[in-house]
């Protein structure tokens, strides 16, 4: 089911002396620390987002991160998740990072924001007040292969089921995230034509 892109690119687009955004549990910032220190041990919180793309058939774009990504490579994952720099809006860093990840152009819209606490082993913590976002992508990505090693579109019904079958291959987030869009953000959902298959739980 994975697609390798039409065309794809090379640019490095972080970096882990990137200043990040420090932030309360109400996402207030509080201060600045590069990329790196916030991800060690049981990471520092930081401001974070996560993006998920529909296409004009109700399917939502899927990612698999790089292999050489320090926390989850190879991991299945939403559209395109990352964090805003010091200085700049969510918003900008939305456009900016689904640019830089999928060389696509896509407008997003803000649905919820969360905090969650991850850790991968001895290499690291997520630890995010996280925004995330719906958006229309209306062409195939043009995927950075720096970031990204595998794209798919999915079906919220064949999501469901690689879900049930193999959670363990995608991000701890990306779990947390379909199940609070399905369950408590369907219209939206629906909004952008994504059919939900009722589950067995739920009739």
């Amino acid at each position: 089911m994975a697609a390798a892109a039409p065309q794809t690119s090379t640019t490095v687009v972080s970096s882990e002396d990137d200043r990040l955004i420090l932030v309360d549990g109400d996402d207030r910032p509080v201060g600045e620390l590069d990329k790196a220190a916030c991800h060690d041990g049981d990471g520092v919180r930081h401001r974070a987002f996560s993006v998920f793309l529909i296409d004009r058939q109700g399917r939502l774009l899927l990612q698999r991160r790089a292999d050489s990504k320090r926390l989850w490579p190879n991991f299945w994952s939403n559209s395109c998740c990352s964090h805003p720099r010091a200085g700049e809006t969510l918003e900008r860093a939305v456009s900016r990072r689904v640019k830089e990840e999928l060389g696509i152009v896509a407008t997003a819209e803000f649905i919820y924001r969360f905090e969650y606490q991850a850790r991968f082993g001895d290499l690291g913590s997520e630890h995010e007040v996280c925004s995330v976002y719906l958006g229309q992508a209306f062409a195939d990505p043009r995927v950075n292969t720096t970031e990204i090693s595998e794209w798919r579109w999915i079906t919220a019904d064949e999501l469901d089921t690689a879900l049930t079958t193999d959670p363990a291959s995608f991000t701890p987030w990306f779990l947390m995230e379909w199940s609070t869009l399905r369950k408590q953000h369907a219209d939206r959902l629906a909004h952008y034509g994504v059919p939900l298959p009722l589950r067995t739980s739920e009739t």
